[in-house]
């Protein structure tokens, strides 16, 4: 079994920044992808940034100006930097790894719990 565990989320002022952590753990033989996904309420989950193992980055449009994405491949964890954020940014932000659980087993998608980003004055 896989966890992954975000933190960092909480409440900034308009303006502000913030950076999330998600750590993986469990039964764990290599990760592929991880990522950052995010949902606001009464909409769907969408891509936030995305990097691979060897350091490859995906930003979505709206997103790639104000943040980085960055990994630390020794501790299975990933980490989002979020600058001038706005209330618009106001949602759950989920993290997502594609896992391996031994050398011959395929990759496995998982997905944290989620942590809250409520940005307001």
């Amino acid at each position: 079994q896989v966890q992954l565990v975000e933190s960092g989320g909480g409440l900034v002022q308009p303006g502000g920044s913030l950076r999330l952590s998600c750590a993986a753990s469990g039964s764990i033989f290599s990760i592929s992808a991880m990522g950052w996904y995010r949902q606001a309420p009464g909409k769907q989950r969408e891509l936030v940034a995305t990097i691979t193992r060897d350091g490859r980055i995906n930003y979505a449009d709206s997103m790639r100006d104000r943040c980085t994405i960055s990994r630390d491949n020794a501790k299975n964890t990933v980490y989002l930097q979020m600058n001038s954020l706005s209330p618009e940014d106001t949602a759950v932000y989920f993290c997502n790894a594609d896992v391996r659980t031994s050398r011959y087993s395929a990759r496995i998608n998982y997905w944290g719990q989620g942590t809250q980003v409520t940005v307001s004055s």
